[in-house]
């Protein structure tokens, strides 16, 4: 089969390695679709996936054989499986924190999505893995993973419902990229009653984020920002600078969702005394559970979630570089590889 695999310096270039045999449990998936996330590009850029590295863990494939003792597929199921899954029993996974557990940094596919099969480990096949309905497109499915990162993000958030809060809850999400959208699809699905404002800077994600239910889309720096008090900030961009534009649009009581990568070493820069007196939160949210994987499945498997909106560009393996120079460009919303295509 062939594989992206990354070499020294961030450079990627196609290799030929063996197949996989599964063992007890696991099972060997035939790649369908494979999504490009930000995360990716950001290992690409800083040099964080050592050489030899497959990279992609947003995936959809097709069973092509199971190990001994796996219930529950049969070959020729598309599966959605994501790459990490907790223990489930240690302290942090007990006290909500399961994407801090130690099991959870293991990845369970080997290689990687960015290939033509993947080997899914047992405790993924037994657990986390996931039937494709007919009824779910591919390229919906393919958003089980970056879906249920962003539903972490949006329970983080600890937004109340119209019902528990009197008048209208406002969520801002700082980026019109595809994590940025996808929140905002999240949001419209999970809380139907939430005003969406999304800030970026291009006018043709602007317009998308309108077409996708945004109750406004503005342009960074705009002064309506400061007034608009805020129940939750999702920042999608990154950076100590977007931290502080985040802490100053909350309302007091307000929660500020850091979901991007930020340079090394960059540190934030606002008032602690607004963050102290208006007992406003500055919150991580990193990955999702086996919990947010469900209720997105959910979402999803209903019809109510539909992110495949979001994909821009289907490639071929061959042209893993030319897909990685639109996103980093900014000429690419989402990008999904389909090893099989020519």
């Amino acid at each position: 089969m062939r594989a992206v695999v990354i070499r020294e310096g961030g450079r990627a270039e196609l290799e030929e390695r063996p197949t996989a045999t599964p063992s007890e449990g696991e099972m060997v998936l035939r790649v369908l679709a494979s999504g490009l996330c930000g995360t990716d590009l950001w290992k690409l850029a800083t040099g964080a996936a050592p050489a030899g590295t497959v990279l992609g863990h947003e995936i959809v494939g097709e069973v092509l054989a199971l190990g001994a003792g796996v219930r529950g597929f049969e070959p020729g199921d598309r599966v959605v499986v994501p790459h990490h899954l907790s223990c489930g029993i240690c302290r942090l996974c007990q006290s909500g924190a399961e994407t801090q557990c130690s099991a959870f940094r293991l990845n369970r596919l080997d290689p990687g999505g960015f290939a033509d099969q993947a080997l899914v480990d047992a405790a993924a096949t037994a657990r986390a893995a996931r039937a494709v309905p007919p009824g779910l497109d591919t390229f919906d499915a393919l958003f089980l993973e970056p879906a249920a990162c962003v539903l972490r993000s949006v329970n983080r958030a600890s937004l109340a419902t119209p019902l528990e809060a009197p008048g209208r809850t406002v969520a801002l999400v700082l980026g019109g990229g595809s994590m940025g959208l996808l929140h905002l699809l999240v949001l419209r699905a999970e809380l139907p009653g939430c005003d969406v404002v999304v800030v970026e800077p291009r006018a043709d994600r602007r317009e998308l984020a309108l077409e996708l239910g945004a109750a406004a889309a503005l342009v960074p720096g705009d002064p309506h920002l400061a007034d608009l008090g805020a129940d939750a900030v999702f920042d999608c961009v990154g950076g100590g600078e977007l931290a502080g534009v985040a802490i100053r649009a909350l309302r007091p009581g307000g929660t500020a969702v850091l979901f991007a990568h930020a340079r090394p070493g960059d540190t934030p820069a606002f008032d602690l005394n607004d963050l102290f007196k208006h007992e406003k939160r500055l919150v991580g949210a990193y990955s999702g559970s086996s919990r947010e994987q469900a209720r997105i499945f959910e979402l999803l498997r209903s019809g109510v979630l539909r992110p495949s909106v979001l994909v821009s560009h289907r490639l071929p393996l061959t042209e893993f570089a030319h897909g990685v120079d639109l996103a980093r460009r900014q000429e690419a919303l989402k990008v999904v590889f389909e090893p099989g295509a020519s």
